[in-house]
């Protein structure tokens, strides 16, 4: 989506994406990636989510990236978590002891820039983003992150029943996306529709969540 877009979601309080717990699947699937204290985690198109703090909390140091200044502000106000503002390459930085959130635009985001990945949390991501962009979306972490491990949450749902976002991305896409760097494994797949009435209100069937995990080929 062009960044209009999310910036128009968060300046009208469109904010229907943001839970209001931390994901169940991250709390179930995190120890599949096996890091040690300490490790730094990635999570791309973050938000405001409260996943930050469970990962945190956990002995991690996190860093995510977000479009929206607003998002960024609301993140760390809404939490009351002190923190320190600095520009760094064009983007602005928002950082506090375990908790570090750039400002800017992910495509914008430099290797460098953005330092040592030891593992990557993408819920809300790759399934926000148009086919069109998937690809480079995919490309780009891959460049960021590079050997790191990856835990991916997508959504499998009749796309001709709903427009996106969030955007349905099956299996056979995110081996596409992935398969030539990484080994892609579903870990679970399971219907949520059940517990999401504006989706079911859309005329859609089934809702399935998948996770995977992506460990770098040898």
């Amino acid at each position: 989506m062009e960044a209009d877009f999310w910036h128009n979601r968060w300046d009208n309080n469109l904010t229907g994406f943001h839970l209001d717990e931390v994901n169940p699947c991250l709390k179930a699937n995190w120890s599949s990636l096996s890091l040690q204290p300490g490790a730094r985690v990635f999570v791309p198109l973050c938000g405001k989510t409260l996943d930050l703090i469970w990962l945190a909390d956990q002995g991690y140091q996190v860093v995510g990236i977000e479009l929206s200044p607003l998002a960024a502000e609301a993140f760390f106000t809404e939490n009351t978590i002190a923190v320190e503002r600095s520009q760094i390459a064009g983007m602005e930085l928002w950082q506090s002891e375990n908790i570090s959130l750039f400002c800017g635009d992910f495509f914008d985001l430099a290797k460098d820039t953005l330092g040592q990945v030891d593992a990557v949390y993408d819920r809300a991501s790759l399934i926000a983003l148009p086919p069109a962009m998937r690809q480079d979306y995919a490309a780009h972490l891959t460049e960021l992150a590079q050997a790191a491990p990856k835990l991916l949450v997508t959504l499998e749902y009749d796309q001709s029943k709903m427009a996106g976002p969030p955007f349905s991305v099956s299996e056979n896409e995110v081996k596409a996306l992935y398969e030539a760097n990484y080994q892609v494994q579903q870990l679970s797949a399971q219907d949520v529709l059940g517990d999401n009435t504006k989706f079911r209100e859309k005329g859609l069937d089934y809702m399935n969540e998948c996770i995977y995990q992506l460990a770098a080929k040898a």
